[in-house]
């Protein structure tokens, strides 16, 4: 539906995309990944017709509808949040007026032609859901996060983040046979992303984002393009998937340049021993045109491995912080009632809930930056506590470099790792020099939370740190808060980061705080093991409440016939035979799977793009073939445990 043929693209002297040939698929789900800087946004804008290419051309296929959402400049103003939502609808909406126009013809008596057109404008309103159109546009509203009391509030009432939510909403609804994303995650909390992650998974047509949330990736995506060098590496699977094979092939990529720097170094040698002899005048030409048709391998920047560790706290008490009996709010406005929370030393604490649920609140009272008007909190032992709030850049001293503020305020025997940390947060080269007032909101968010982590306390609180990290920078937090010897308490809408880190989460939600044991995934399978558990208890409830006579009527009405057991021993023999055949097609698949990756990290494949593209073509296809497999190995393994359990 989409092709790229010997694009190029550049800004001054930096080439950012370099006769580039590439197609997109009409149901293709892709991930693009690369540094910063490396031209994700440029490419996207590319692919949106908002960008021109200095040379190649851009072909979408007919009747290829564009949706573009940009990271920012978002903003929405004149009508309201439905209205607005619902203008995104333009073609069905002119269908719906002309239906109204034709009805008030036919109330006063029309012709043939008018009932014709009538009968089919009414068809075509159906068929493109126009009669589902409200409950669609409420579905999705809802899904992003807005509540039905938000319907009707002006547009421009709404901040940066939800006007985003705003226009990702047109474009859903709009449902463009492509949809390029940048950054559709940003200021969309925990459940909103979730609620995404389902929508897009089930998306009809093709997507490509940007996205720094590993988890976000690896549930939306089938596809991740790397961008790097102006250049497009396709990698099937996921980012997860993606991160593995892109090891494989820069470790076969290095030893293929070995052999070829070796190989060209013995070219070299020839050539400058024998350079002036005339007898080996036609040899040494031979092998200065071989030298010349030698496509040099490059290989893509080796991702440098930052380490950074805490330092060791003073041990604090088994208690670190209490809240007991808390009640808080803003003038009428209620936030929390009765919030009853213990926070013991060494765990891992994640606090989860919508936005406006009042998280940053809790996180507040706990951190005795304000006061609760009802209930206590109470300070353990020892306490020594670092907090990091969303609006933390606001502490910075606007005249100083970033390497002067961090130096500034680091521990003596901090001051030689500054400039790792600096590093890990995105502050490389000549960045360290910037004063604070140029930075951007993002870069003075990073050094705020480098600044906080230098300090040996043994209660971290952190509202929102993966905030404008990008994914390599969130794995260092992440690897050095799980070393970390203190007690944590933190908000991130990064599900994976949440996942790996928790050890007890604490909805708020409804002004209250609940927690649950186990990670992010725990929370989830204890939230819907709630509603079940309330069906089996209603279950039981309503047989305990049946007669005697009822309960001997329920018996004869389960007993089983012995026709009924043997067609029931027959089904399930065939379910066994089903399953056989399934599992020798995944083993096939499989294998088939394995010599496809095994000859895709070939290093002549780095040269020979054609190929390589034909290849990842048939892996794609083995690849969906083997997940419909895998699904249908499970929906019979889910059946035979049925009928055994029956």
């Amino acid at each position: 539906m989409l092709q790229l043929k010997d694009v190029v693209k550049q800004f001054a002297d930096q080439v950012v995309l370099n006769h580039v040939d590439w197609h997109v698929r009409p149901t293709d789900r892709i991930g693009l990944c690369g540094e910063n800087g490396a031209g994700k946004t440029t490419l996207l804008r590319v692919l949106a017709r908002q960008s021109d290419v200095d040379a190649g051309t851009v072909q979408h296929a007919r009747g290829t509808t564009l949706g573009y959402l940009p990271q920012d400049g978002l903003e929405h103003s004149g009508k309201s949040l439905f209205a607005e939502v619902r203008s995104a609808l333009a073609e069905l909406l002119s269908v719906e007026a002309e239906l109204q126009q034709l009805e008030a013809r036919i109330s006063s008596g029309a012709d043939q032609a008018v009932l014709d057109r009538y009968s089919e404008l009414q068809e075509l309103f159906r068929q493109r859901g126009g009669y589902l159109m409200e409950a669609e546009i409420g579905r999705v509203l809802k899904g992003l996060g807005f509540a039905e009391a938000d319907w009707d509030k002006p547009c421009e009432h709404f901040s940066g983040g939800w006007q985003m939510r705003i226009a990702l909403a047109k474009l859903l609804l709009q449902r463009p046979t492509l949809l390029l994303l940048d950054e559709p995650t940003n200021h969309l909390d925990l459940p909103a992303r979730d609620w995404l992650e389902s929508y897009l998974a089930a998306y009809p047509h093709a997507v490509i984002l940007v996205s720094h949330d590993r988890f976000f990736l690896d549930q939306v995506v089938t596809r991740i393009v790397e961008v790097w060098h102006g250049k497009l590496t396709d990698y099937p699977g996921n980012y997860s998937r993606y991160l593995v094979a892109r090891d494989e092939r820069v470790t076969a990529l290095r030893a293929a340049k070995t052999r070829q720097d070796e190989e060209v170094a013995r070219i070299e040698a020839f050539i400058n021993k024998f350079r002036f002899n005339a007898n080996k005048a036609s040899l040494v030409q031979s092998r200065v045109k071989q030298l010349e048709k030698i496509e040099r391998i490059e290989l893509p920047p080796e991702r440098k491995k930052i380490g950074f560790s805490f330092p060791v706290p003073p041990k604090s008490g088994r208690l670190t912080v209490r809240l007991a009996g808390v009640s808080h709010g803003y003038g009428d406005l209620s936030v929390l009632e009765g919030v009853a929370l213990d926070v013991e030393r060494g765990e891992r604490l994640a606090l989860v809930g919508a936005n406006g649920a009042g998280k940053s609140t809790l996180m507040r009272l706990l951190a005795g930056v304000e006061s609760p008007r009802l209930g206590q909190r109470e300070e353990g032992h020892n306490l020594i506590m670092a907090y990091f709030a969303q609006d933390q850049a606001r502490t910075l001293d606007q005249q100083l470099t970033v390497l002067e503020q961090i130096t500034r305020a680091a521990p003596f025997d901090m001051v030689p790792k500054v400039r790792n940390l600096l590093g890990a947060f995105l502050f490389h080269g000549d960045d360290v020099h910037k004063r604070v007032a140029v930075l951007s909101g993002g870069e003075r968010n990073r050094l705020a939370l480098a600044i906080l982590l230098l300090k040996p306390a043994n209660l971290l609180l952190l509202d929102e740190p993966t905030n404008h990290l990008d994914l390599a920078s969130k794995e260092v937090l992440l690897q050095a808060l799980r070393g970390y010897q203190g007690t944590l308490v933190f908000v991130s809408h990064d599900r994976y980061f949440v996942d790996a880190l928790a050890s007890r989460v604490v909805e708020v939600a409804e002004q209250r705080a609940t927690p649950y044991l186990g990670n992010y995934e725990d929370f989830l399978r204890a939230k819907s093991g709630e509603g079940d558990a309330s069906h089996s208890l209603l279950r039981v409830e309503q047989a305990s409440l049946k007669t005697a006579p009822e309960q001997i009527a329920d018996k004869s009405t389960r007993a089983v016939t012995h026709a009924e057991r043997k067609a029931a021993r027959r089904e399930e023999q065939k379910r066994q035979r089903q399953l056989a055949e399934v599992e020798g097609r995944i083993e096939s698949l499989e294998q088939q799977l394995a010599e496809l990756t095994s000859e895709m990290q070939d290093p002549a494949m780095a040269v020979d793009h054609a190929r390589l593209g034909k290849l990842v073509d048939r892996h794609v296809v083995l690849q969906e073939e083997l997940d419909e497999c895998m699904a249908r190995w499970e929906s019979l393994q889910e059946l035979l445990a049925e009928g055994d359990a029956s």
